[in-house]
Order: structure tokens, then C-alpha cells, then sequence
């Protein structure tokens, strides 16, 4: 079998078969074909496609090419969830206690952050001490005693995609439906959960920006999992302006604590109920979405989705105090608000400038080596829809260095626009893929 068979196959349009696909990711990983081939095969991938069954073959080479997480000895069916990212989606840090104070097992791996904000691991070292590189057995161990763990991803899980990754990022080949699906499944399948929630973001400040672009992908990503035998669906939601109002680390878990409390965004507070109830119907604990959600508000309600994710702070070494006052979260040395120029109603968030702004203030990575500050952030004060004077505060920067400042607050102003009269409110949830 040769490479150039390959691609001149893809080129002109043909269907690989899975000895194909395995040859082209088993010798990528090995570092036995060159760059420059596999180059030429993803760009022919982004141009002629695959098909279903193509991108699972896919999707099974790439979970071979490295370690598999035996969740095997962890009692129950565990879920677990997946975003494809957005601004001010602290959603694991809620919904992760919330499913698991429900009796559903979650045993989640999330990783660090790149661009606007940390990841979800970021987002917990907030809590002072939170220790997210347990070993496999204590992992296990932890999900079995208290019914949820979160920890880092492990080093060896999916080499292939992280291979293929880092090339796509430099052949121009990142926006190709079967490539960006194939690598996230690859990832949730290795971690070794039963079934899966995808929560796919459309808009502004995801990275689908259009409705259709969403849901192929979304409808690709759960052939994926049917194909493999994981119970999949994915959720369709809004990302034209930032999940909640709150954007950095501290700020997000301060909002998500909030949220368990039943105190949180609408918005914030939705999104994890629905992804929650679907959670809960595909582990079988409750026979319909309706029952689900209805379960999971009531867990919030009697304060034992709240107590769950202080016991996940305390197992993992962190300062459960945080969850009971979270004003011991870290906070930055200085408070700048940003008024309204004008009075009205805010008609559009340029939602990916929020997180921009962010993460210039310190809030994300602008490189893999970067430091984050885990206290700095963007508190937003309006939503689109909502009404405006002049001169009231329309966010709040948190800063601790100031030398960016200036930048920031032009663009957060620049990036809330104020209209006259009436202004239609986006939909949160627009479908659901099964």
C-alpha cells in the first residue's frame, strides 16, 4: 500500500476503506509518511470529504493509535459531555455535580485552555489547592466513593489527533466537518464513557458560525458515536453573545457556584439543565428529557447539587470554603466600569471581542506557554434585549495589570452595540441532533 494511492483515491473522490484509513494514521503516528503526504490527503479530505462510515473508520484509527481509559470498574453508566467551545462556558463546573448528584456517575477529563479563557481545569485551580492529576486509580476510586471526578487529560490518549491537529493548524485544513468530528470523538471515545452529550455552539463567538455548519457537524458527530456504540446526541446552542455574564476563571466559577445555588443566569442555568436531563436519559435513570430536567431542578433546589460539588472540591484537595463563600475566590487588585454612551436597548454583544479583551486582561493563553491569572476577567451587566441608560455601567473589567487596559475598554464599548426600539432575543437552545 502506498500513500500517493491515497491520495490520488480522495482526490478523485473515492471512499478509503478502513485498512487505508489504518495504514495513513498507523504510519502518520509512527512517523513513518512524511508531512508533506499527509498534507495532501487532508487537503483532499477538506475538499472531496468523507462519508459517515469513512469518518468513523477514521475516528476507531485514531483511538487506536494510543491509550484507552478502563472505566470498567467504576459502578453505574457513566455520561459524559462535551463543548465545542464558546465564551464564558463554565458549563462542566455546573453540570458536572448537578448529573452527579443525581446518581449518574461522571468521570470527566477536560483540558486546559487556549485563547480566551482557560479550560475547565483552569477554571477549578481557582480553588485553592485543587489537585487535577489524580492517578487512574484514584480516579476511579473518587468516582466510585462520591460519583464525580474531573481531571486533566491524559498525555497518551489520541496521538494521532494531536499529530494531525497541530498539521491541519498550518495546511489550512481545520474547517472540514469529518476532521474537526473525528478528533473530537476520537478524544471522548478513548476517555471511555457510555454514552455522550455533544453541546455544539453556533454563532459570533463559536468557532461554526453558521446554524447549517452546526448541525452537520453535530449530526456527524453522533453517526460517529452510533457507529461506535455510544449512546450520542448533541444540543445545538447559541453563542452570539457570552454564556452568562461572567468572563474569566474565578469570575466563571463564582457564576457557577451562583448557579447551583439557584442563583445563577437564566441563560447559564438552562443550557445545564438541558444538557443535564439529556445526560440523565441516555444513563437510563429517567425515561424522558421532561423528568430529567424536572429531577435536576429539584437537586438544585434542596441545595444537593450545590453540597456535591463542594464534596468534589474537598476529594481533590481544594478549599471546599470557596463553594460556601465564594468571595475567597481570587480577586484582582482593580475594578473599571465601562458606561453606556447612550441610552436604549442592547441590540448585539460582539461576542469573540469579549473574549478577546479577556484574555488580554490575562484571563486565557495567547500561547501554549502563557500564564493565566486566575483572578482578571469581564463582567458583563446587560444581555441583548436588555434596556440601557446613559451613563449606567454596561461591564466591569477586573484587572490586575494595566497596561492593556485602554485596548480593552475600547473594545468591550465597540463591542456592545445600543439600538433604538425593539430588539429580537436570540434563541438559547436551537435543536437537538439524536
Amino acid at each position: 500500500m502506498r500513500m500517493v494511492d491515497l491520495i490520488l483515491k480522495k482526490r478523485n473522490g473515492g471512499e478509503l476503506t478502513r485498512e487505508e484509513i489504518d495504514f495513513f494514521i498507523q504510519g502518520y503516528t509512527r512517523e513513518e509518511i512524511p508531512d508533506y503526504q499527509v498534507s495532501a490527503l487532508l487537503m483532499a479530505i477538506y475538499y472531496q470529504g468523507m462519508t459517515a462510515l469513512e469518518t468513523s473508520m477514521l475516528t476507531e484509527a485514531m483511538v487506536a493509535s494510543g491509550e484507552r481509559v478502563d472505566l470498567s470498574e467504576i459502578k453505574g453508566h457513566i455520561t459524559d459531555k462535551h463543548s465545542t467551545g464558546g465564551v464564558g462556558d463554565k458549563t462542566t463546573i455546573v453540570l458536572a455535580p448537578l448529573v452527579a448528584s443525581a446518581g449518574i456517575p461522571v468521570a470527566k477529563m477536560s483540558g486546559r485552555g487556549l485563547g480566551h479563557t482557560g479550560g475547565t481545569i483552569d477554571k477549578l485551580e481557582s480553588f485553592s489547592g485543587f489537585n487535577v492529576e489524580l492517578e487512574r486509580q484514584q480516579f476511579i476510586k473518587q468516582v466510585n466513593q462520591i460519583g464525580v471526578a474531573v481531571i486533566g487529560q491524559s498525555g497518551n490518549l489520541t496521538p494521532a489527533d494531536k499529530k494531525l491537529y497541530a498539521l491541519r493548524d498550518v495546511t489550512a485544513t481545520v474547517e472540514s466537518i469529518p476532521l474537526i468530528a473525528s478528533s473530537i470523538m476520537s478524544k471522548k471515545i478513548a476517555a471511555g464513557a457510555d454514552s455522550i452529550v455533544l453541546d455544539v455552539k453556533v454563532g459570533k463567538g463559536a468557532f461554526m458560525k453558521e446554524e447549517s455548519e452546526a448541525r452537520k457537524l453535530a449530526q456527524a458527530m453522533v453517526n460517529i458515536g452510533k457507529n461506535v456504540g455510544r449512546k450520542t446526541i448533541a444540543v445545538i446552542s447559541d453563542m452570539n453573545q457570552p454564556l452568562g455574564y461572567a468572563v474569566g476563571n474565578a469570575l466563571e466559577v463564582k457564576e457557577a457556584i451562583m448557579t447551583l445555588r439557584g442563583e445563577g443566569p437564566k441563560d447559564l442555568q438552562e443550557l445545564s439543565l438541558t444538557l443535564g436531563a439529556h445526560m440523565l436519559v441516555l444513563a437510563e435513570k429517567v425515561s424522558t428529557f421532561e423528568e430529567g430536567y424536572k429531577l435536576l431542578q429539584t437537586k438544585i433546589a434542596n441545595g444537593e447539587a450545590l453540597a456535591k460539588l463542594k464534596e468534589l472540591v474537598t476529594a481533590q484537595n481544594g478549599d471546599g470554603r470557596m463553594v460556601d463563600d465564594p468571595s475567597l475566590l481570587p480577586k484582582a487588585e482593580h475594578y473599571i466600569e465601562i458606561l453606556a454612551s447612550q441610552s436604549g436597548v442592547v441590540s448585539q454583544i460582539e461576542c469573540a471581542d469579549i473574549g478577546t479583551a479577556a484574555m488580554l486582561l490575562g484571563a486565557g493563553r495567547p500561547t501554549k506557554e502563557a500564564k493565566i491569572d486566575l483572578a482578571v476577567g469581564i463582567i458583563l451587566h446587560k444581555k441583548i434585549g436588555d434596556s440601557v441608560r446613559m451613563g449606567e455601567p454596561i461591564a466591569t473589567l477586573h484587572v490586575n495589570e494595566r497596561d492593556q487596559v485602554e485596548r480593552v475598554k475600547k473594545l468591550v464599548i465597540d463591542s456592545i452595540q445600543i439600538s433604538e426600539g425593539r430588539v429580537s432575543l436570540p434563541q438559547l437552545i436551537l435543536d437537538v441532533i439524536v
